[in-house]
């Protein structure tokens, strides 16, 4: 039986291989109406390779439908059109800004930032280093092709000495453009990242071991393990001018010696004994073990969502108001944001704030068509009342709209918060008599939970007693003009 032989075409049954794209891609991609089998990278070029490492990593470890990709400016900027994922994509350099900020939002997700080297290492330098820096818990993938790609090949950080670009015609000069910036290297200098390697996609030997190291920073991210981050050497022979095969050898010649291939850091990430237990906003806040007696915090409220947007006068505590209102509806239990906007100015510049609460998950802190509008100067109603819905409603703080002003469809409401502040005597509390009024018109928080921050906010009792008499003045000039009808009237305000 040992010498029996086998057809030959059961052994190509036997030995069949199937070759088909990862389930982590798309089937097809609509970029664009043609070809849409085909991505938009140059043949050769190393992206292809990378996402199709990412691809199969993310399928074999079960992770698609738990995964964020943050895709960047560059020649990598349609990933989105080719992982069948969750995809943001991001300004330039931004990406661990944001990866950060998904991470913390999504927890459980897995959340990948994937950019080239004019990306990561030019106009994001800061964004990585400081992401690396704080141990956050993304996976960062860096393709190093030493050149920008997208733009035409102009001279990138990671361009090598002598190497030709678009922006250095006769070579990249170290007494001019300076040295190469080496990333792996300079982000092992910090304490928190978890796992830094550099890998090459040179040849098959050099590819397998950049799958390995894909594959593990993904594990990384996948257990929560800290940062990782892998830079990938990746040949670009449109730029560079190279046939794709030259391409591959010129990284394997040219790159790896001056980026050697090597794993910076491989360890679980320190540990300060000496630094405080990390704790939810709600801790923080001190009312995560008085949940049961916060003031509002079971109440039930007259809308799902409201979008306020508060304007004036740096000095005026415009900032302060919108936190005020963010803090008041953490307290019961909305989901809030609050997104600040001044100029250089430390007082009588132009600030203004959006102020977000709602029930459900926020989705942008931007606020373009706002519910209320808190207007504390005429330059700030003059611009921005526009912007109100026709079912809002303004709160201007004079007695009177001015002569001139054509007033919008939103119902207007003349609060003269100064002038009250002013009768209590102290001005600087007019944004706290503009937040009673606005408590006591919209009943969209409890006065309780105003209270109850002011309190944690204001150590000095004589202000904390006049924060509460302003709070209160507020309220009763709304009560006491409602009853005359003075802040009903749609073409103006009353006395």
């Amino acid at each position: 039986m040992a010498d029996e032989k086998v057809p030959v075409a059961e052994l190509e049954n036997d030995y069949a291989v199937k070759l088909e794209k990862s389930p982590v891609f798309y089937g097809t991609y609509e970029r664009k109406s043609e070809l849409q089998q085909q991505t938009h990278y140059c043949p050769g070029c190393g992206h292809g390779v990378a996402h199709k490492l990412i691809a199969e990593a993310l399928q074999e470890l079960g992770l698609q439908d738990k995964t964020i990709l943050v895709s960047p400016v560059g020649c990598s900027v349609f990933a989105y059109y080719y992982f069948d994922t969750g995809n943001v994509q991001v300004a330039h350099g931004r990406a661990p800004a944001v990866a950060t900020a998904l991470k913390r939002a999504c927890p459980d997700q897995v959340v990948l930032a994937y950019q080239g080297d004019g990306d990561l290492a030019a106009i994001g330098t800061a964004e990585i280093v400081h992401a690396a820096n704080r141990g956050e818990n993304i996976a960062v993938f860096f393709v190093n092709n030493a050149i920008y790609g997208m733009t035409g090949g102009q001279m990138a950080p990671t361009t090598l000495v002598g190497q030709t670009s678009t922006t250095s015609p006769w070579g990249r000069r170290p007494r001019n453009e300076g040295f190469p910036l080496h990333m792996a290297e300079l982000l092992s200098t910090l304490e928190a990242p978890a796992y830094i390697e550099r890998v090459a996609l040179s040849d098959n030997k050099n590819i397998m071991r950049a799958r390995r190291a894909v594959r593990k920073a993904i594990e990384i991210q996948r257990d929560h393990a800290g940062f990782a981050f892998v830079e990938i050497l990746s040949p670009c022979p449109t730029i560079w001018n190279l046939p794709a095969v030259e391409a591959r050898r010129w990284v394997a010649e040219k790159m790896i010696p001056v980026f050697p291939l090597n794993v910076f850091r491989d360890r679980k990430p320190p540990v300060c004994d000496g630094a405080p237990p990390q704790r939810s906003a709600a801790e923080v806040l001190g009312i995560a073990s008085r949940a049961a007696e916060q003031p509002g915090a079971a109440r039930r409220h007259r809308v799902k969502e409201l979008t306020i947007k508060v304007a004036g006068f740096g000095g005026q505590g415009i900032l302060l108001l919108g936190q005020l209102l963010a803090e008041m509806g953490m307290r019961e239990g909305l989901e809030v944001s609050w997104l600040p906007s001044y100029g250089p100015e430390m007082r009588s510049g132009s600030a203004h704030c959006h102020v977000c609460l709602s029930e459900q998950r926020i989705g942008s802190p931007l606020i373009e068509h706002p519910d209320v509008l808190i207007a504390m100067n005429e330059l700030s109603l003059r611009k921005f009342a526009a912007q109100v819905k026709p079912t809002g409603t303004i709160f201007y703080n004079r007695e009177e709209l001015p002569p001139d002003f054509a007033p919008p469809e939103a119902r207007v409401v003349c609060l003269p918060a100064t002038r009250l502040a002013d009768d209590l005597g102290a001005g600087k509390v007019a944004n706290v008599v503009m937040l009673g009024g606005l408590l006591e018109e919209t009943e969209c928080l409890a006065v309780k939970t105003a209270l109850a921050v002011l309190e944690t906010k204001i150590r000095n009792q004589q202000l904390l007693e006049l924060d509460r008499r302003a709070l209160e003045a507020g309220q009763q000039f709304i009560d006491r003009e409602a009853h005359v009808g003075a802040v009903s009237q749609p073409d103006g305000c009353g006395e």
